[in-house]
């Protein structure tokens, strides 16, 4: 059974556009007016509100994202388009916004595109289970694993007792990419599972899981003073970078203090803004 988007809008025109731009997903759309959310959400929704419906000010918007939170649905927002001569009436609770759904916030017509593509990669289940990337992490003895869930790991070597420690010859994502070859300088081969990285990527410590060792989540108190240095050594102020990546300057300056971890595609539009590969942001010094 495919997942299902619901529009939360009262708004036809609304409707017509989030379909054009969902229609060629995959997905089961349909219809829910604001006032009977409450009752329509169930486990597996995936949620598109239009924030421009009459029936929303900031604090119904906020109090319809905060159940959906935490019910743990994926839950996009759509802000209506701010006024030439003024600011959005939910200017006040756009930077919590930008935290509760992270990269699903639209703010300009522009945007649909852009969070409609974020929402289909959210609509498969399986993602976390599939290696996006995988390579030799720039620190030495680590491996670096990307998730579909924009989820990282660091492997520290060795992953398994077949590994010898030897150089990494040779990386092939196989089978849907949820499993991964690593052949080695010695002849040796190991088999890495997506669903065993994934298991771990989220852990704060080290553990052991289905025959790989070492493997913890990037610390995100590292990750923000790596991008503060490549930032600098940018020559970039962090309202330059909020300029042109369209994230709050606020938002970033959390990032760098390590109080908020971004996702994966957060953080592969603030490397390409900064001039530098996603990997070089999650190495450390």
């Amino acid at each position: 059974m495919s997942p299902t988007i619901s529009l939360v809008t009262d708004r036809p025109a609304f409707e017509t556009t989030w379909r054009e731009a969902l229609g060629s997903s995959g997905l089961t759309l349909r219809t829910v007016h604001p006032n009977g959310l409450a009752a329509e959400l169930t486990p597996g929704l995936l949620l598109v509100l239009d924030a421009g419906s009459s029936t929303y000010d900031e604090d119904e918007l906020l109090t319809a994202v905060g159940l959906a939170k935490a019910l743990g649905l994926v839950t996009a927002v759509a802000l209506p388009e701010a006024p030439a001569d003024g600011a959005s009436r939910f200017a006040g609770i756009e930077e919590l916004l930008e935290d509760l759904c992270p990269g699903l916030v639209a703010k300009l017509p522009t945007d649909v595109a852009r969070v409609s593509n974020v929402l289909r990669r959210r609509a498969d289940r399986g993602r976390a289970n599939r290696f996006e990337y995988l390579t030799v992490s720039p620190r030495p003895s680590e491996l670096l694993a990307l998730l579909g869930d924009g989820s990282a790991a660091l492997l520290t070597r060795p992953i398994s007792e077949e590994d010898d420690n030897s150089e990494v010859a040779g990386i092939a994502l196989e089978g849907d990419a949820q499993t991964a070859t690593l052949r080695l300088s010695s002849g040796h081969q190991i088999t890495i599972r997506a669903s065993a990285v994934a298991n771990v990527a989220g852990q704060s410590t080290h553990a052991a899981t289905n025959g790989i060792d070492g493997a913890g989540a990037v610390d995100g108190a590292r990750l923000g003073a790596r991008l503060r240095e490549l930032r600098l050594a940018a020559g970039l102020t962090q309202a330059e970078l909020a300029r042109r990546t369209g994230i709050h300057r606020p938002n970033i300056a959390r990032v760098e203090a390590g109080r908020h971890t971004p996702s994966l595609e957060t953080l592969a539009r603030l490397a390409t803004a900064i001039g530098v590969p996603t990997t070089v942001v999650l190495s450390a010094k």
